[in-house]
């Protein structure tokens, strides 16, 4: 069963489904301050069971059926989705349904070696977007909370680029009286490259990172800094719906990117859903409650009854948390946000 493009679910807004993030794991070999502070995710928290996680084939399956409903692009995270073992085993798997049309994957890049990368590219997976936060020492070992060095992050990607991977996304969260001044070097390091880094506004996923709004710097002010030195210039989406708003450097060094989701929401060209390691699906970042297709796949239900169910999720959707961060807020009190190692970025 197929569902065609032209005729894919769509939400109470209009919005399609054309993006799947699968989170493969919640677990990470770093412990970053916005996404698993050490303080909660320490030696004592209960990660998710063996048994619980999806196999690759279920991930398959379900990624099939989001195809069948007008899914063309994957996304692979975590956690840290290269934990996960037989990753490429999983890749090419989706590589290999009918109406996927782009693989990529966001990696902190502590495991990217030149083996990996290479197994990755040959595997079908198209792009990558590494997380890297400052290039000085200290503070992205106060990022990462387990002393890894910026400059084996930056191995990672230049790994990846001799395996084949071009327009490399690097991501970097940028929080007020934190990590600013790492803004000019990152974008010293990647320009004149084909590397494109990206500034993303401090966001309030999940309930432990210490999310407040004061900490947010709004990318305009970014683009003001970088403009004093690098003259920019705003660039069309690349397709519509796409996250970061692009600009290049006027003297032809490059691209940048700013992801703005706490200042200037795109909501209205939203269309993510996002598998949980578990098999729960969100229908958005700052969700609350996921919806199980786990359990119906583990009783026997059929490919056509996924998709019905998956349809129902989708077109009942109505979320537009940033567009209604105040009033969404206190609505949902009481109600913890999921997790940004449950559901990736």
């Amino acid at each position: 069963m197929r569902v065609d493009t032209a005729h894919s679910v769509t939400d109470t807004r209009n919005r399609p489904i054309r993006d799947l993030r699968i989170s493969v794991t919640d677990r990470c070999n770093f412990r970053c301050t916005y996404c698993m502070p050490r303080e909660v995710f320490g030696p004592g928290y209960a990660f998710v069971s063996r048994d619980q996680l999806l196999t690759l084939e279920e991930i398959a399956r379900i990624t099939k059926v989001f195809a069948m409903a007008g899914m063309r692009k994957v996304r692979i995270t975590g956690g840290e989705p290269m934990i996960r073992r037989n990753l490429e085993h999983l890749i090419a798997m989706i590589a290999a349904i009918d109406g996927v049309e782009d693989i990529s994957m966001t990696t902190n890049g502590s495991m990217l070696s030149a083996g990996r990368a290479r197994e990755l590219k040959r595997a079908g997976l198209k792009r990558l977007t590494v997380s890297l936060d400052a290039l000085d020492d200290e503070t992205f070992k106060r990022i990462n909370d387990v002393d890894y060095p910026p400059s084996r992050v930056l191995d990672g990607i230049e790994n990846a680029r001799a395996a084949g991977f071009v327009g490399i996304k690097v991501n970097a969260v940028v929080r007020r009286n934190f990590n600013e001044h790492a803004v000019l070097p990152l974008v010293e390091q990647f320009r004149h490259t084909d590397c494109i880094v990206r500034f993303i506004e401090f966001m309030d996923v999940g309930e432990t990172n210490g999310w407040n709004l004061e900490d947010v710097i709004p990318a305009r002010e970014l683009v003001r800094q970088i403009q004093a030195r690098y003259p920019m210039e705003p660039v069309s989406p690349n397709y519509q719906g796409e996250v970061a708003k692009r600009w290049r450097y006027r003297d032809g060094a490059g691209e940048i990117g700013f992801i703005t989701s706490v200042t200037e929401s795109f909501c209205g060209g939203c269309s993510r859903a996002r598998l949980s390691a578990v098999g729960q699906v969100y229908t958005c970042l700052f969700g609350t409650e996921g919806h199980d297709l786990r359990a119906p796949l583990r009783s026997g239900a059929s490919d056509a009854q996924l998709l019905r169910q998956l349809t129902q999720v989708w077109q009942g959707r109505t979320d537009r948390y940033s567009e209604l961060r105040s009033q969404y807020s206190q609505a949902v009190q009481g109600r913890p946000k999921v997790e940004m190692s449950h559901i990736g970025g």
